[in-house]
C-alpha cells in the first residue's frame, strides 16, 4: 500500500484488499519487532564483511568472518539474509588457455606426491603450474610455487612469455624466501618444468622435482584450485588495459588479499598467513 499511495487511495487499496485503513496506519506507526532490528545489525556486519572480501565471500566464508569476530549466528541464518538481500560469492569459471606443452624428448620426474597434497609442516611439499591473465596488450604468464602446509603462495612471477625463466624465477623466490631443506617441487610435465635448467636450479637447492601425469588436473589439483580462485575472484571480474596494471591487481590479489585475508576451509576457515603462525605457535 505505502508503494502504491500516490497512485491509488488508500481507501480504494485497503477495500481491494480487506484491511483497515486504522490497520494500516497502526502498522506503519508499530515499532519494528527484536527479531527485525537483530537481523537489520546483522544484515549489516554481513554486507561489511561481504564487502570486505571484495564480494567474493559465499555465506560459509561470510558466517566464518563473522564467527572470527566473535558473533554467533547460524549458518542457514546468513545464508538466507544473503539471499534476501541479493548478496552472492563468486562462482569458479571452467577451461582457458592451454599453458603445459610438453617436450616429448625430455626425461620427466618421478610423480613423488600421487595426489597426496598433505604436509605436516612448512617446506616439505610445493606445489607449482602457470596460468595466464588476459590484457587488452596481450597475455600476460604467471607461474607461482605453493606451500602445501598453508596453500600461501611463497613464489611467484609474472611475464609476457612462457620461457623458463618464468618458473625459475617463482622457485628463486621460494627459495630464497623459504630457504628449505629437501622440499618436494610437483608440477605438471610443462617443457619448462623438464628443462635443464630447471632440473639443475632444483638440484643446486636440494628440490626435489615431482611431476604428475600428462593432462590430468587432478595431479596438481592445489596449484588449479589457486588459479580457479584468482580467475573468479578477480579475472573474470575485472579487463586490464595494460600489463602493468595486471601485474599490480594479481600483486595485490596475492600479497594483500589471497596470503593474509581469504579464509580456506582446509585450513579452519583461516588465511594462509595466520594459519602458519598459529600452527608454528602450537607445533
Amino acid at each position: 500500500m505505502s508503494a502504491n499511495q500516490a497512485v491509488f487511495p488508500l481507501a480504494v487499496m485497503a477495500r481491494v484488499l480487506g484491511v483497515s485503513e486504522a490497520g494500516y496506519h497502526a502498522w506503519r506507526q508499530r515499532a519494528p519487532s527484536v527479531r527485525a532490528v537483530a537481523e537489520a545489525a546483522l544484515l549489516k556486519q554481513i554486507r561489511t564483511a561481504h564487502a570486505g572480501s571484495g564480494e567474493i565471500y559465499g555465506a560459509p566464508r561470510v558466517h566464518a568472518t563473522l564467527a572470527a569476530q566473535g558473533a554467533r549466528h547460524g549458518r542457514k541464518r546468513i545464508a538466507r539474509l544473503m539471499r534476501e538481500a541479493g548478496l552472492v560469492g563468486v562462482s569458479r569459471r571452467r577451461g582457458g588457455v592451454v599453458t603445459t606443452r610438453r617436450d616429448r624428448e625430455a626425461r620427466p620426474a618421478p610423480d613423488l606426491v600421487d595426489r597426496n597434497f598433505s604436509a605436516e609442516a612448512p617446506n616439505q611439499l610445493w606445489v607449482g603450474d602457470i596460468t595466464f591473465v588476459p590484457t587488452a596488450a596481450g597475455f600476460l604468464y604467471r607461474a607461482v610455487v605453493i606451500d602445501a602446509w598453508s596453500r600461501r603462495v611463497v613464489g611467484w612471477s609474472m611475464a609476457s612469455h612462457l620461457r623458463t625463466e618464468l618458473m625459475l624465477d617463482a622457485l628463486e623466490m621460494a627459495i630464497m624466501q623459504r630457504r628449505p631443506r629437501d622440499v618436494i617441487h610437483h608440477s605438471d610435465q610443462g617443457s619448462q618444468y623438464t628443462s635443464l635448467a630447471f632440473g639443475g636450479r632444483c638440484r643446486e637447492a636440494g628440490v626435489q622435482p615431482s611431476m604428475g601425469s600428462v593432462g590430468d588436473a587432478s595431479d596438481n589439483a592445489m596449484c588449479e584450485s589457486f588459479f580457479a580462485t584468482l580467475a573468479c575472484a578477480l579475472l573474470d571480474r575485472r579487463r586490464f588495459a595494460s600489463q602493468a596494471h595486471a601485474r599490480m591487481a594479481v600483486f595485490t590479489f596475492t600479497e594483500g588479499f589471497y596470503n593474509p585475508v581469504r579464509l580456506h576451509c582446509a585450513l579452519g576457515y583461516r588465511s594462509p598467513i595466520r594459519s602458519e603462525q598459529e600452527m608454528l605457535a602450537n607445533p
